[in-house]
Protein backbone atom coordinates (compact mmCIF):
# COMPACT_ATOMS: atom_id res chain seq x y z
CA UNK A 1 0.00 0.00 0.00
CA UNK A 2 1.13 3.68 -1.29
CA UNK A 3 0.30 7.13 0.29
CA UNK A 4 -0.55 9.95 -1.49
CA UNK A 5 -0.20 13.80 -0.23
CA UNK A 6 -1.73 16.02 -2.48
CA UNK A 7 -0.92 19.95 -1.91
CA UNK A 8 -1.77 23.25 -3.08
CA UNK A 9 0.35 25.24 -0.85
CA UNK A 10 -2.75 25.45 1.93
CA UNK A 11 -4.62 22.23 2.07
CA UNK A 12 -2.60 18.67 2.37
CA UNK A 13 -4.76 16.08 1.43
CA UNK A 14 -3.97 12.05 2.31
CA UNK A 15 -4.46 9.30 -0.45
CA UNK A 16 -4.20 5.72 0.28
CA UNK A 17 -4.00 2.71 -2.56
CA UNK A 18 -6.16 0.84 -0.33
CA UNK A 19 -9.62 1.58 -1.09
CA UNK A 20 -8.73 4.78 -3.11
CA UNK A 21 -8.96 6.31 0.72
CA UNK A 22 -9.66 9.63 1.49
CA UNK A 23 -7.01 9.51 4.63
CA UNK A 24 -6.27 13.23 5.80
CA UNK A 25 -7.97 16.35 4.91
CA UNK A 26 -5.33 19.31 6.64
CA UNK A 27 -6.67 22.50 6.44
CA UNK A 28 -4.11 25.74 6.80
CA UNK A 29 -4.14 25.51 10.71
CA UNK A 30 -2.95 21.67 10.77
CA UNK A 31 -6.82 20.55 11.45
CA UNK A 32 -7.66 17.30 9.73
CA UNK A 33 -11.41 17.31 8.83
CA UNK A 34 -11.93 13.78 7.85
CA UNK A 35 -11.92 10.65 10.31
CA UNK A 36 -8.94 8.32 9.15
CA UNK A 37 -7.14 5.61 10.57
CA UNK A 38 -3.73 5.10 11.58
CA UNK A 39 -2.76 1.75 10.37
CA UNK A 40 -3.42 -0.81 7.44
CA UNK A 41 -4.76 -3.58 10.15
CA UNK A 42 -7.37 -0.70 11.06
CA UNK A 43 -8.92 -0.52 7.81
CA UNK A 44 -9.25 -4.20 7.37
CA UNK A 45 -10.62 -4.58 10.63
CA UNK A 46 -12.00 -2.07 12.07
CA UNK A 47 -13.06 0.60 9.52
CA UNK A 48 -16.54 1.18 8.73
CA UNK A 49 -15.94 2.14 5.18
CA UNK A 50 -13.91 5.18 6.56
CA UNK A 51 -12.60 7.50 3.51
CA UNK A 52 -13.06 4.74 0.81
CA UNK A 53 -14.19 4.37 -2.66
CA UNK A 54 -16.95 1.97 -2.01
CA UNK A 55 -18.30 -0.58 -4.86
CA UNK A 56 -19.05 -1.82 -7.16
CA UNK A 57 -22.79 -0.72 -5.79
CA UNK A 58 -22.70 1.73 -3.19
CA UNK A 59 -25.72 1.73 -0.73
CA UNK A 60 -27.98 -1.51 -0.65
CA UNK A 61 -29.25 -3.97 -3.12
CA UNK A 62 -32.50 -5.71 -1.34
CA UNK A 63 -32.18 -9.06 -0.64
CA UNK A 64 -28.70 -9.17 -2.76
CA UNK A 65 -30.35 -9.75 -5.83
CA UNK A 66 -31.63 -8.01 -8.49
CA UNK A 67 -32.13 -9.07 -12.38
CA UNK A 68 -30.09 -7.77 -15.81
CA UNK A 69 -31.18 -8.75 -19.02
CA UNK A 70 -33.26 -11.95 -17.91
CA UNK A 71 -30.52 -12.98 -15.64
CA UNK A 72 -30.57 -13.16 -12.25
CA UNK A 73 -27.34 -12.45 -9.81
CA UNK A 74 -27.11 -12.85 -6.34
CA UNK A 75 -24.65 -10.78 -3.94
CA UNK A 76 -22.83 -11.21 -0.81
CA UNK A 77 -25.58 -10.07 1.95
CA UNK A 78 -23.59 -8.51 4.18
CA UNK A 79 -25.85 -6.20 5.89
CA UNK A 80 -29.08 -7.10 7.73
CA UNK A 81 -29.94 -9.36 4.80
CA UNK A 82 -29.16 -7.31 2.03
CA UNK A 83 -25.91 -6.18 -0.01
CA UNK A 84 -23.95 -3.13 1.50
CA UNK A 85 -21.22 -1.29 -0.68
CA UNK A 86 -20.46 -3.51 -2.76
CA UNK A 87 -20.38 -7.20 -0.31
CA UNK A 88 -18.14 -8.56 1.90
CA UNK A 89 -14.68 -7.57 -0.06
CA UNK A 90 -15.66 -4.64 -2.42
CA UNK A 91 -13.61 -1.62 -3.69
CA UNK A 92 -12.49 -0.33 -0.23
CA UNK A 93 -10.67 -3.56 0.51
CA UNK A 94 -8.48 -3.48 -2.79
CA UNK A 95 -5.49 -2.08 -3.71
CA UNK A 96 -5.48 0.06 -6.78
CA UNK A 97 -2.97 1.43 -9.00
CA UNK A 98 -1.86 5.03 -8.75
CA UNK A 99 -0.77 7.18 -11.04
CA UNK A 100 0.33 10.48 -9.52
CA UNK A 101 0.21 13.50 -12.03
CA UNK A 102 2.28 16.59 -10.08
CA UNK A 103 1.97 17.80 -6.59
CA UNK A 104 -2.21 18.30 -6.80
CA UNK A 105 -3.67 15.13 -8.40
CA UNK A 106 -3.41 11.20 -8.28
CA UNK A 107 -5.22 8.97 -10.96
CA UNK A 108 -5.99 5.47 -9.40
CA UNK A 109 -7.13 2.32 -11.42
CA UNK A 110 -8.34 -1.22 -10.53
CA UNK A 111 -9.90 -3.90 -12.38
CA UNK A 112 -13.04 -5.52 -11.45
CA UNK A 113 -12.95 -9.39 -12.98
CA UNK A 114 -16.39 -10.93 -14.28
CA UNK A 115 -17.81 -12.45 -11.34
CA UNK A 116 -16.42 -10.52 -8.42
CA UNK A 117 -18.74 -9.83 -5.60
CA UNK A 118 -20.96 -11.76 -8.22
CA UNK A 119 -21.59 -8.62 -10.54
CA UNK A 120 -21.36 -9.56 -13.95
CA UNK A 121 -18.81 -8.05 -16.41
CA UNK A 122 -14.94 -7.25 -16.16
CA UNK A 123 -15.08 -3.72 -14.76
CA UNK A 124 -12.07 -1.34 -15.39
CA UNK A 125 -12.79 1.67 -13.07
CA UNK A 126 -10.48 5.37 -12.33
CA UNK A 127 -10.97 7.67 -9.40
CA UNK A 128 -8.46 10.64 -9.82
CA UNK A 129 -8.28 12.82 -7.07
CA UNK A 130 -7.49 16.54 -8.09
CA UNK A 131 -7.31 19.63 -5.52
CA UNK A 132 -7.71 22.84 -6.95
CA UNK A 133 -6.67 26.86 -6.36
CA UNK A 134 -10.17 27.11 -5.34
CA UNK A 135 -9.48 24.06 -1.60
CA UNK A 136 -11.55 21.86 -3.51
CA UNK A 137 -10.86 18.03 -3.51
CA UNK A 138 -12.36 17.38 -6.65
CA UNK A 139 -13.04 13.82 -7.33
CA UNK A 140 -14.00 12.46 -10.93
CA UNK A 141 -14.88 8.98 -11.14
CA UNK A 142 -14.63 6.53 -14.71
CA UNK A 143 -15.43 3.13 -15.81
CA UNK A 144 -16.15 0.79 -18.80
CA UNK A 145 -17.16 -2.79 -18.77
CA UNK A 146 -17.34 -5.75 -21.19
CA UNK A 147 -20.41 -6.76 -20.32
CA UNK A 148 -23.77 -5.03 -18.90
CA UNK A 149 -23.74 -4.43 -15.40
CA UNK A 150 -24.98 -1.90 -12.68
CA UNK A 151 -22.47 0.77 -11.13
CA UNK A 152 -22.75 3.21 -8.34
CA UNK A 153 -19.74 4.49 -6.91
CA UNK A 154 -19.08 6.85 -4.09
CA UNK A 155 -16.53 8.00 -1.61
CA UNK A 156 -17.60 7.10 2.02
CA UNK A 157 -15.45 10.06 4.11
CA UNK A 158 -16.78 11.00 7.28
CA UNK A 159 -16.28 15.12 7.85
CA UNK A 160 -15.65 16.79 11.05
CA UNK A 161 -15.64 20.18 10.26
CA UNK A 162 -13.85 20.52 14.38
CA UNK A 163 -11.63 18.36 14.53
CA UNK A 164 -12.58 17.00 17.13
CA UNK A 165 -15.84 16.18 19.15
CA UNK A 166 -19.13 15.55 17.92
CA UNK A 167 -20.97 16.86 14.69
CA UNK A 168 -24.43 17.73 16.47
CA UNK A 169 -23.87 21.37 16.11
CA UNK A 170 -22.65 21.20 12.29
CA UNK A 171 -25.50 23.36 10.21
CA UNK A 172 -26.51 21.79 6.95
CA UNK A 173 -28.25 22.91 3.64
CA UNK A 174 -29.49 20.35 1.27
CA UNK A 175 -30.73 21.88 -2.08
CA UNK A 176 -33.28 18.51 -2.69
CA UNK A 177 -37.00 18.70 -1.88
CA UNK A 178 -37.68 15.09 -1.77
CA UNK A 179 -36.23 12.01 0.32
CA UNK A 180 -36.58 8.12 -0.03
CA UNK A 181 -38.14 6.55 3.28
CA UNK A 182 -37.06 3.34 3.69
CA UNK A 183 -37.92 -0.02 5.36
CA UNK A 184 -35.77 -1.66 8.68
CA UNK A 185 -32.87 -2.57 6.66
CA UNK A 186 -32.75 0.76 4.70
CA UNK A 187 -34.08 -0.10 1.29
CA UNK A 188 -35.76 2.15 -0.32
CA UNK A 189 -40.13 1.90 0.02
CA UNK A 190 -42.26 1.23 -3.19
CA UNK A 191 -43.55 4.32 -4.64
CA UNK A 192 -42.51 8.12 -5.56
CA UNK A 193 -39.97 9.81 -3.32
CA UNK A 194 -41.57 11.60 -0.14
CA UNK A 195 -41.62 15.59 0.01
CA UNK A 196 -39.18 16.82 2.86
CA UNK A 197 -41.68 19.74 3.67
CA UNK A 198 -42.71 19.42 7.21
CA UNK A 199 -40.93 16.96 8.24
CA UNK A 200 -37.33 16.27 9.97
CA UNK A 201 -35.74 15.40 6.63
CA UNK A 202 -35.94 18.91 5.58
CA UNK A 203 -32.62 20.96 5.18
CA UNK A 204 -33.30 23.04 2.56
CA UNK A 205 -33.35 25.70 4.65
CA UNK A 206 -30.14 25.77 7.63
CA UNK A 207 -30.55 23.03 10.26
CA UNK A 208 -28.22 21.50 12.91
CA UNK A 209 -27.33 17.83 12.65
CA UNK A 210 -29.00 17.48 16.53
CA UNK A 211 -32.05 19.79 15.78
CA UNK A 212 -34.27 17.19 15.15
CA UNK A 213 -34.35 12.73 15.18
CA UNK A 214 -31.58 13.54 17.61
CA UNK A 215 -29.31 13.52 15.02
CA UNK A 216 -29.70 10.04 13.40
CA UNK A 217 -30.05 10.57 9.78
CA UNK A 218 -28.95 7.90 7.15
CA UNK A 219 -31.29 8.78 3.79
CA UNK A 220 -30.82 9.11 0.34
CA UNK A 221 -31.93 12.94 -0.85
CA UNK A 222 -32.95 13.52 -4.16
CA UNK A 223 -30.98 16.59 -5.57
CA UNK A 224 -32.74 19.07 -7.68
CA UNK A 225 -30.79 19.97 -10.89
CA UNK A 226 -27.51 21.46 -10.02
CA UNK A 227 -28.61 20.81 -6.43
CA UNK A 228 -25.71 21.87 -3.86
CA UNK A 229 -24.90 20.96 -0.21
CA UNK A 230 -23.60 23.10 2.53
CA UNK A 231 -22.28 22.18 6.07
CA UNK A 232 -21.10 24.95 8.60
CA UNK A 233 -19.04 24.59 11.91
CA UNK A 234 -20.56 27.52 13.47
CA UNK A 235 -17.45 27.72 16.69
CA UNK A 236 -14.86 27.55 14.07
CA UNK A 237 -16.10 28.84 11.49
CA UNK A 238 -14.88 26.60 8.77
CA UNK A 239 -17.81 24.93 6.24
CA UNK A 240 -17.98 22.66 3.37
CA UNK A 241 -19.45 23.21 0.03
CA UNK A 242 -20.63 19.95 -2.26
CA UNK A 243 -21.27 20.01 -5.62
CA UNK A 244 -21.92 17.03 -8.49
CA UNK A 245 -23.23 15.40 -10.81
CA UNK A 246 -25.59 12.85 -9.47
CA UNK A 247 -29.08 12.82 -8.72
CA UNK A 248 -28.74 11.83 -5.19
CA UNK A 249 -26.83 12.06 -1.58
CA UNK A 250 -26.95 9.68 1.06
CA UNK A 251 -26.79 12.15 4.25
CA UNK A 252 -25.41 10.16 7.50
CA UNK A 253 -24.36 11.19 10.38
CA UNK A 254 -22.72 8.46 12.02
CA UNK A 255 -24.96 7.07 14.90
CA UNK A 256 -23.84 3.75 14.60
CA UNK A 257 -19.88 4.30 14.96
CA UNK A 258 -19.88 2.93 19.03
CA UNK A 259 -16.16 3.53 19.78
CA UNK A 260 -15.45 0.26 20.67
CA UNK A 261 -15.04 -1.92 16.86
CA UNK A 262 -14.31 1.61 15.63
CA UNK A 263 -12.10 3.87 17.47
CA UNK A 264 -14.90 6.95 16.72
CA UNK A 265 -17.97 6.82 19.11
CA UNK A 266 -21.41 7.93 17.75
CA UNK A 267 -21.73 11.50 15.65
CA UNK A 268 -18.11 11.85 15.58
CA UNK A 269 -18.46 12.82 11.73
CA UNK A 270 -20.88 12.73 8.90
CA UNK A 271 -21.23 11.36 5.00
CA UNK A 272 -22.70 12.93 1.97
CA UNK A 273 -22.16 10.06 -0.48
CA UNK A 274 -23.02 11.46 -3.76
CA UNK A 275 -24.27 8.54 -5.56
CA UNK A 276 -27.40 7.16 -7.43
CA UNK A 277 -30.29 5.45 -5.56
CA UNK A 278 -30.27 2.30 -3.12
CA UNK A 279 -31.83 -0.68 -4.53
CA UNK A 280 -32.06 1.13 -8.58
CA UNK A 281 -31.68 -2.51 -9.91
CA UNK A 282 -34.26 -3.27 -8.68
CA UNK A 283 -36.67 -0.14 -8.94
CA UNK A 284 -37.38 0.56 -12.77
CA UNK A 285 -38.95 3.54 -11.58
CA UNK A 286 -35.13 5.45 -10.32
CA UNK A 287 -32.50 6.59 -12.14
CA UNK A 288 -30.73 3.49 -14.48
CA UNK A 289 -27.55 2.00 -12.41
CA UNK A 290 -26.85 0.03 -15.57
CA UNK A 291 -23.43 0.17 -18.10
CA UNK A 292 -23.32 -1.40 -21.17
CA UNK A 293 -19.92 -1.89 -23.22
CA UNK A 294 -19.57 0.68 -25.31
CA UNK A 295 -20.88 3.39 -22.76
CA UNK A 296 -18.58 5.01 -20.40
CA UNK A 297 -19.66 5.91 -16.59
CA UNK A 298 -18.16 9.26 -15.75
CA UNK A 299 -19.09 11.75 -13.10
CA UNK A 300 -17.69 13.98 -10.40
CA UNK A 301 -18.00 15.42 -6.80
CA UNK A 302 -16.35 18.13 -5.31
CA UNK A 303 -15.86 19.23 -1.65
CA UNK A 304 -14.83 22.91 -1.30
CA UNK A 305 -13.42 24.16 2.14
CA UNK A 306 -13.81 27.06 3.30
CA UNK A 307 -11.64 27.95 6.36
Amino acid sequence: MDRHVLSNGRMRVGILTLGAIVQSVELPDGTDVVLGLPTVADYLTRSRYFGAVVGRYGNRIAGGRFTLDGTSYRLPLNDKGNSLHGGESGFDKRIWQAEPDGERAVRLTRVSKDGEEGYPGTLTVSVTYALTDRDELRIGYHAVTDAPTVLNLTNHSYFNLAGSGDVLGHVVTVEADHYLPVDEGKIPLPGEPAPVAGTPYDFTRPQAVGARLEGCYDHCYVLRPGGTMRVEEPVSGRAMEVTTTEPGVQFYTGHMLDGVATPYGRFAGFCLETQHFPDAPNRPDFPSTVLRPGQEHVSETAYRFVF
